[in-house]
């Protein structure tokens, strides 16, 4: 039965192609495009502050309203600095621990490695992030008891627990990338009396800097978006997230759509930003 099929596949690859794949676009088409036109059209939708119920009425006044209300730019700013600042501890601690796993561990040790970083990717998010509440907490939590000291529950711990979610994300592609370095160029530039900051600037980085820019895609988008976090140790914190579910709970679908499509602004920015320095070209 498989040898026809493949037979078939042989003789039209496009067409086996578009037929193998053609399901799969579909529903990602209907699914994701199709809710995402939702989104956008919601926003411009209004609430009847009489009855409290939707108004399909299109305009432009939810996001007149978080243009106009000082409380929104700053959830926005500061949802967009925890983000960076994810995003800068990720990659403080992901470039030694790839580079040691790639290029220093040996064999053995690189797999144990490997499978110490995908593991905790099998864990629930919700455990993990209480388990980080527990650590967390001012009154009682370790940190406390074993340091005397401890974040307590804030921005601060909200950019530890994040940051600790979303290591992984950032070590897998630079460790990818640092595999595709070859050991020879390394060595070569040490022959021609490079050091080590010359052989980084000039030889690693060059190479390295898609996966970097890997890496900072997940781990921007991924803090970018997030609101569980917030909500179990951010304490009374605030960010995108926390009031796009706020907003929702109390029926405001349009200006919760409307404060949604922020991130995405956000992230179109990042990327188009990042496409001018060519790092995607080489992903």
């Amino acid at each position: 039965m498989l040898k026809p099929l493949a037979r078939w596949f042989h003789r039209r690859p496009l067409a086996g192609l578009v037929g193998l794949l053609g399901a799969p676009m579909a529903w990602l088409v209907v699914v994701y495009l199709g809710s995402l036109a939702a989104l956008l059209v919601s926003s411009l939708y209004s609430l009847d502050s009489f009855t409290f119920n939707v108004v399909k009425h299109v305009g432009l006044q939810n996001y007149r309203e978080l243009w106009q209300r000082p409380v929104y730019a700053r959830v926005a700013m500061r949802t967009l600095g925890v983000a960076a600042a994810v995003t800068l501890v990720d990659l403080v601690l992901a470039l030694p621990i790839a580079f040691y796993m790639a290029k220093v561990a040996t064999p053995r040790v690189r797999r144990a490695l490997g499978v110490a970083l995908i593991l905790p990717l099998w864990a629930s998010y919700l455990a993990k992030a209480y388990a980080w509440r527990t650590f967390l907490d001012p009154a009682g939590g370790l940190l406390r008891k074993t340091l005397g000291w401890s974040p307590g529950f804030g921005l601060s711990g909200v950019v530890i627990v994040l940051a600790y979610l979303w290591l992984p994300y950032a070590i897998l592609p630079i460790y990818a990338g640092l595999e595709r370095l070859p050991d020879s160029l390394l060595e070569a530039s040490a022959d021609l009396g490079g050091r080590a900051g010359v052989t980084l600037r000039a030889v690693v980085f060059p190479i390295l800097l898609p996966a970097v820019v890997a890496a900072t895609i997940f781990t921007f988008s991924l803090s970018l978006g997030d609101y569980i976090t917030v909500g179990i140790v951010g304490g009374k914190t605030q960010m995108i997230g926390n009031v796009i579910s706020a907003n929702f709970g109390v029926n405001n679908v349009p200006l919760a759509a409307a404060f949604a499509v922020v991130p995405m602004i956000i992230m179109v920015i990042y990327l188009v930003g990042i496409r001018r320095t060519g790092a995607l070209e080489n992903l």
